[in-house]
């Protein structure tokens, strides 16, 4: 039995005696290890961060008519450019059957107290030109006559407001002729003749008539992650990209960012607008989807390397690169590194643009690997 063990035992150190010299002589059969070099550049390095939003006007106004009615027509259609003043649209009013007979009752009560003046008036008048009466009693009676005409015409005037939207004297104020508050672009006009309207007052906005706005007067407004909303701040500069034009950038300045952020998809969102600084021509479509680049730091022309290339001591954690001194013979240099773009980082100094730098992670060519 114990010659039978001592065979196993043998056999088995012969065997990873020969394993090992097999493995040995592998070794040696393999080409060594050659790194390749790459030199530092010039590179204008931007680190940034992108939001998506789209392209809207500082400001939009909506026109509501101050009274209830039918449109009767329109004079504007949307993209046109119109003044403060311009006519919008004309209403016809449909009156309130309540308010109509009130008015209606109103100047007949007025008719009938002007009439009872009037002859009080005369009467009076009779009396003071054969001297009977005093002038402080007919000056009396001839105010409270004047006073009756006045509340006439002006319950004639309410009639007729209530009754059509307007009466004479009123000239461009008149409620049925709906007209423009600013200067601007048509955006929308919501409506169509012979839609009815709403009036707006303190218990109801009112029905929109038109919506303007200054498209000169242009802002991205977009929505940033909270993992992105730390790194930026107010007067960033942005750069504007709109899907709808191509090869076309628009620079802009971060004025604000939302104190609170509001929740959608599990994400927590917050608000950004950018005012952009337009200085050709372009016309740039309320409402069209663009992203900004914000950028967070800027180094133009400086001298950069491929963040693959740095290495880190796994001590100290300080960057170095490896510097070619001889063929296929290296020197460490420890380099101070700037701002990054995720593929190139500045190096401020520790290296020049002539060094060699070692490319220490290189992948092996795919036929270098041997089967097992």
């Amino acid at each position: 039995m114990k010659r039978i063990v001592t065979i196993v035992i043998l056999v088995v150190i012969a065997l990873s005696f020969a394993g090992a010299l097999y493995y040995l002589y592998q070794k040696n059969q393999e080409d060594p290890t050659i790194y390749t070099t790459e030199q530092a550049s010039v590179q204008t390095i931007v680190k940034q961060t992108v939001a998506t939003g789209n392209i809207v006007p500082r400001e939009e106004v909506l026109i509501k008519p101050n009274i209830s009615g039918i449109i009767d027509e329109i004079y504007i259609e949307a993209g046109d450019r119109i003044k403060e003043g311009d006519l919008i649209a004309k209403i016809r009013v449909i009156p309130n059957v309540s308010s109509l007979q009130s008015a209606k009752d109103a100047v007949a009560t007025a008719r009938i107290t002007l009439d009872n003046e009037k002859k009080m008036y005369e009467r009076q008048k009779s009396l003071f030109d054969k001297g009977v009466i005093s002038a402080n009693e007919y000056e009396s009676v001839e105010v409270a006559y004047k006073r009756a005409e006045q509340n006439y015409r002006s319950a004639q005037q309410n009639y007729e407001i209530v009754r059509t939207g307007t009466t004479s004297g009123l000239g461009s104020a008149a409620n049925t002729l709906i007209r423009s508050t600013v200067e601007g672009m048509v955006l929308d006009v919501p409506v169509k003749e012979g839609n009815q309207v709403i009036e707006s007052n303190n218990f109801n906005d009112g029905t929109t008539l038109a919506v303007l706005a200054d498209v000169n007067e242009m802002i991205f407004e977009g929505k940033v992650d909270e993992s992105e909303v730390g790194k930026i701040k107010e007067d960033l500069p942005l750069e504007v990209t709109v899907g709808a034009i191509e090869n076309k950038t628009f620079d802009a300045v971060l004025d604000y960012i939302a104190p609170k952020g509001v929740e959608e998809n599990g994400a927590i969102q917050f608000n950004i607008k950018g005012t952009l600084n337009k200085q050709d021509t372009t016309f740039i479509r309320a409402g069209l989807s663009a992203n900004a680049s914000i950028i967070l730091a800027r180094a133009d022309e400086v001298l950069a390397i491929k963040e693959a290339l740095v290495q880190f001591d796994p001590k100290t954690q300080q960057p170095f690169v490896e510097i070619q001194t001889g063929d296929q013979e290296f020197e460490r240099k420890d380099i101070e590194l700037g701002i990054s773009d995720g593929i190139h980082v500045e190096v401020k100094n520790g290296i020049s643009a002539d060094d060699k730098i070692k490319v220490w992670n290189q992948l092996k060519p795919a036929g270098a690997f041997t089967a097992n």
